[in-house]
C-alpha cells in the first residue's frame, strides 16, 4: 500500500464529490487507478441519478484496478442498485474508503471483503466527514443539519444603532455567504429580516434552497421579495393571522409549531420528515439566540469585519437574556480561521 498515493487520490475523490447536489444523498466522489495511472473517475451529480461509482467505473476495464471512493459504497437497492455489485462484476481488486457510511441500511465494506476485495477505511477521514457532516447528523438523527452565519464588526456588532447594516463585510465575504447558502437545502430568517432588509436570499444560480421564515402571527407583508416565488415556508404558532394566512394560499406552505414563539426543534423534525437534510441561519440577533438556547445549532460561520462599529444599542450576534457565569458559556471546538480579503472569517462547532 502506497500511502502517497492513496492520500493524493482519496484527495482528487474528496474534490469530485463537491461538484455533486445530490441532496438528500451524500456527497460522493470516486477515482479508478491502475498501473499507477487514473483511468476513471466520477461523481454523485443529483439524487436518483448514477453514483459516483458507476459513474468511475463505466466504459472501463477496471480488472485489477483500485477505487478509491471517500465514503463505502453502498449495498443496497433504492432508487439506483448497489453499487457493490457492479464493484464486484468490475473485478476491482482493492477498495479505499474515507469513511464508514453511517446509514444502518449499508454494509459495502463487508460485502467487498466477502467477495475477496481487499477494502482498506481511514484514508483522509476527517476530511471526508466534514465534507458530509450534513449528511451524517441527517442520516443519524432524522433532523438537518444547522449552520449559524453571522456578519459582525471587530468589536462584535451587526448593525448601527440606527440598524443600519449595509454593508459590513466586503462584497468578496458577501459573495462566499451566497455561495454558502447553495450548500443548504434551506435558508432560515425572522420575520424581522424579512420586514426590515426585503431579503430575497437568493443563493448561487442554478441553486434554489427553500426559504424558512419564522413568524409567529404572520406578519410578512404579501409584497415581500422572498414570496417572488413559492419555494417558501413560513413557521408560524397557534397565534397566526388566519386572514392573512388565506390571503398566503399558494405564495408559501404554512406550517404552525408551537404556541406563542415557533418550537425550533419541533420545526427541525418536521423539516426532517420533509428530506430537508441542512439548514442555514441567517437570522437577527433573537433567532440566532433562540438556536442557541434550543441547541439546534450544528455549526457556526462568523464573518468579521475591521470595523469598530460600537454603541450600546448596537445589536450583537447572539441576543437573549445571556449567561450568568462562565461556566454557562457555549464553548466552541474545531475552529478553522482563514482571511477574505480584508475580513476574516471563523468556522466552528458548539460542544452542547
Amino acid at each position: 500500500m502506497d500511502n502517497g498515493a492513496d492520500y493524493k487520490y482519496m484527495a482528487l475523490a474528496l474534490e469530485l464529490a463537491k461538484k455533486g447536489r445530490p441532496s438528500p444523498n451524500p456527497l460522493v466522489g470516486a477515482v479508478v487507478v491502475k498501473d499507477g495511472k487514473i483511468i476513471g473517475k466520477g461523481y454523485h451529480a443529483k439524487a436518483g441519478e448514477p453514483h459516483a461509482e458507476v459513474n468511475a467505473l463505466q466504459g472501463i476495464n477496471a480488472r485489477g484496478a483500485t477505487l478509491y471512493v471517500n465514503l463505502e459504497p453502498c449495498s443496497h437497492y433504492g432508487k439506483t442498485p448497489p453499487c457493490t455489485e457492479l464493484i464486484i462484476k468490475s473485478g476491482v481488486k482493492r477498495v479505499v474508503c474515507a469513511m464508514e457510511d453511517p446509514n444502518p441500511l449499508v454494509c459495502g465494506i463487508e460485502e467487498l471483503r466477502d467477495n475477496k476485495i481487499t477494502v482498506d477505511v481511514g484514508v483522509l477521514q476527517k476530511e471526508a466527514h466534514t465534507l458530509n457532516e450534513k449528511f451524517v447528523k441527517y442520516i443519524t438523527t432524522g433532523t438537518p443539519f444547522v449552520t449559524v452565519k453571522c456578519a459582525v464588526s471587530l468589536d462584535g456588532k451587526i448593525c448601527c444603532n440606527s440598524g443600519d447594516s449595509k454593508w459590513i463585510t466586503s462584497e468578496e465575504s458577501r459573495g462566499y455567504a451566497r455561495r454558502l447558502r447553495g450548500e443548504y437545502d434551506a435558508i432560515l430568517v425572522g420575520i424581522n429580516t424579512v420586514v426590515q432588509d426585503n431579503p430575497g436570499l437568493r443563493a448561487e444560480k442554478g441553486k434554489d434552497p427553500v426559504r424558512i421564515i419564522l413568524d409567529s402571527t404572520l406578519r410578512i407583508p404579501l409584497n415581500a421579495e422572498v414570496l417572488s416565488d413559492s419555494n417558501v415556508i413560513i413557521a408560524t404558532t397557534k397565534r397566526y393571522n388566519k386572514k392573512k394566512k388565506d390571503e398566503l394560499e399558494g405564495k408559501a406552505l404554512i406550517w404552525v409549531c408551537g404556541t406563542d414563539k415557533v418550537d425550533l426543534r419541533e420545526l427541525m423534525k418536521k423539516l426532517g420528515t420533509h428530506k430537508i437534510t441542512s439548514v442555514f441561519i441567517e437570522g437577527g440577533s433573537e433567532v440566532n439566540a433562540s438556536a442557541v438556547r434550543e441547541k439546534i445549532a450544528d455549526k457556526f460561520v462568523f464573518f468579521v469585519a475591521p470595523k469598530l462599529i460600537t454603541g450600546k444599542k448596537a445589536k450583537t450576534p447572539i441576543g437573549g437574556p445571556g449567561v450568568e457565569t462562565m461556566s454557562e458559556a457555549v464553548l466552541l471546538k474545531d475552529l478553522t480561521v482563514k482571511q477574505l480579503h480584508e475580513d476574516i472569517l471563523i468556522e466552528a462547532y458548539p460542544d452542547w
